[in-house]
């Protein structure tokens, strides 16, 4: 029935003469050049602009420009963005995004299809009581841990190393357990805090590292793969209901089609700009796992206990992760 319906919708949208575009949003995120936001970003205005026959259009803003994931939540709400793409932030929003948090929860994308496909009600009713409406899923990704000091094979390594994170309280309190002093700081600000050694590190995807060239102001790479993170493509709830129905169904039409693009993008970038940051001169090692999975059961009990339900999330997550 969707599809009838969103291939109607293209039909009277390819129907209509090319014209300026009645409706113009704008979609802010915090991505450098070649980041796979910004490939993400864009692939969404590319669908967006095509499938309403120029009806809409998606105007992109990347590196921070209209502002900070914080500030591109609270501007949603205020209507001075259209659309935003958080990641770990969202706990921020309601605890709830906090499972995606836990270290090593998702296995691979398959996997976080599954708990899509499965549990997507219950974020979509999270963000719907906070004011936001989730039009669908893109990825940060798989992170790892760069830094200054030395490399990372267990967790008692990162002790004392000051560590940037994203403003999640979870991920602060993941690292304070492995033993780090996390520092949480806006992306934007990251660059100029390694180069001037304000923090000794950070821990993000391949394509944010090597995007932001982090590459250029670290020395070691640690391959931890210690949190899988979403990307949320967002709006306001009340904006997105307030469009015409036509217009909605593309909106969310195109979400799905992003993310198939966007897991595949990254999958290329997996390989391809681990290559960069090897070539730039930064020692890689892959880090011991098991000792970090071990180190993280602490994080796991205090979701449990902190959160309304969040025994009950870890577990269906977990069981998504083991279907075939």
């Amino acid at each position: 029935m969707k599809k009838t319906l969103i291939a109607t919708v293209v039909a009277s949208f390819g129907a209509m003469p090319a014209a300026a575009a009645d409706i113009t949003m704008k979609f802010g995120h915090v991505g450098a050049p070649g980041s796979l936001f910004e490939a993400t970003v864009n692939h969404y205005a590319a669908c967006v602009g095509e499938k309403s026959g120029g009806k809409v259009e998606v105007q992109t803003f990347g590196s921070s420009q209209l502002g900070t994931d914080k500030e591109l939540l609270q501007k949603l709400k205020l209507g001075q963005v259209d659309f935003a793409l958080p990641s770990s932030v969202m706990s921020s929003v309601d605890g709830i995004f906090g499972v995606f948090e836990m270290p090593y929860i998702i296995k691979d994308r398959d996997h976080m299809r599954r708990v899509q496909d499965a549990m997507m009600d219950k974020f979509q009713g999270a963000a719907n009581a906070n004011g936001y409406h989730i039009l669908g899923l893109a990825e940060n990704g798989f992170r790892h841990i760069t830094n200054n000091t030395r490399p990372i094979n267990q967790p008692e390594d990162l002790k004392g190393i000051k560590l940037r994170t994203p403003n999640g309280e979870w991920r602060v309190k993941m690292f304070q357990q492995y033993g780090a002093n996390p520092t949480p700081m806006a992306f934007s600000d990251v660059f100029t805090a390694l180069q001037t050694g304000v923090i000794d590190g950070q821990e993000n995807p391949y394509a944010q590292i090597a995007s932001a060239k982090f590459q250029e102001v670290q020395k070691y790479l640690s391959i931890t793969g210690h949190v899988y993170t979403p990307a949320y493509i967002l709006g306001s709830k009340k904006h997105i209901e307030a469009q015409p129905a036509d217009v909605r169904a593309v909106l969310s039409d195109c979400a799905a089609e992003t993310q198939t693009f966007t897991y595949e993008k990254a999958a290329e970038l997996e390989t391809e700009l681990l290559d960069v940051i090897k070539t730039a001169g930064v020692e890689v090692n892959e880090a011991d796992k098991d000792a970090f999975i071990t180190a993280s059961k602490p994080i796991y009990e205090s979701f449990a206990g902190e959160v309304e339900g969040g025994q009950e999330l870890i577990d269906a997550v977990l069981a998504l992760g083991n279907s075939s």
